[in-house]
């Protein structure tokens, strides 16, 4: 692709994918707004903080307002994630957020690319592997296991989270699980974003013994099937270091990067 198309590709996840809020808001989840921000709560083990852009707030406007959210989550007793993408303004927004006690997590590319070559083509696994569309509990938490022993850490909000988004809207999203003898060995997720060309995946993590075999390729074009059958023309993914190349070359192309900055009390 062109410059000129990344360049578009990229407004396109600025004007339709951002500010990045669940929609339907599940039971039990508020959105607040403070000026630009919108701040998510509820969702998740921690808080969320999102946005279209900053509206052109620097200097001692913007340390008031990350001041302000430090305060209220200080208060709460609660993480907050502050998302920041690789271009927003201002420049100095990192330093800023870290000068108030952000900390950066593991930065991830974001990649766009097209629904219709993807669903084209017919999703592989190696023998003895099936793909499987879940929505049973007992399903979610045998992907908690597994993403459990693949990033040896606590992953049980994953199948509360996953549970009440089903439950909300059961047509917003779609979870999908690559079975091997009875154990899940892969999985990921696809959202369909209302009012807009895109859908979004998630997850992929893969048990280190079945990995290199196909499997997140085949749970890549398997989801975008799916979205090409709602009728979404682009795929996005925050892709880490692991994940990007694959899906490069699957026709995805980098438009940016996202870094967790996570506010712990």
């Amino acid at each position: 692709m062109t410059d000129l198309d990344v360049a578009t590709l990229r407004t396109a996840y600025d004007t339709q994918l951002r500010p990045e809020l669940p929609d339907p808001l599940p039971a039990g989840v508020t959105v607040e707004r403070d000026g630009p921000l919108h701040r998510v709560l509820g969702l998740d083990r921690r808080g969320f903080l999102t946005y279209q852009d900053l509206g052109g707030l620097t200097g001692a406007a913007l340390d008031e307002l990350i001041a302000r959210q430090v305060e209220l989550f200080r208060q709460r007793g609660e993480p907050v994630e502050w998302k920041l993408a690789g271009h927003d303004e201002p420049a100095d927004l990192p330093d800023r957020l870290r000068a108030a006690g952000f900390v950066p997590e593991e930065r991830e590319t974001v990649v766009i690319g097209p629904v219709a070559p993807l669903a084209a083509m017919l999703p592989v696994v190696p023998e003895g592997v099936r793909l499987r569309e879940v929505t049973a509990r007992a399903d979610l938490e045998r992907i908690v296991a597994m993403e459990e022993e693949v990033w040896q850490a606590d992953r049980s909000h994953l199948a509360d989270a996953l549970a009440r988004e089903i439950a909300t809207d059961p047509r917003s999203i779609t979870v999908v699980v690559a079975e091997a003898e009875g154990t899940v060995v892969s999985a990921g997720w696809v959202r369909y974003l209302p009012a807009t060309g895109f859908a979004s995946l998630w997850g992929g993590s893969t048990l280190a013994q079945f990995r290199r075999r196909g499997i997140y390729r085949a749970l890549v074009t398997y989801r975008a099937r799916l979205a090409d059958q709602r009728g979404h023309t682009l795929l996005q993914v925050d892709a880490s270091d692991d994940s990007r190349p694959i899906l490069e070359r699957l026709g995805f192309v980098p438009v940016t990067t996202t870094t967790p900055y996570v506010y712990t009390p």
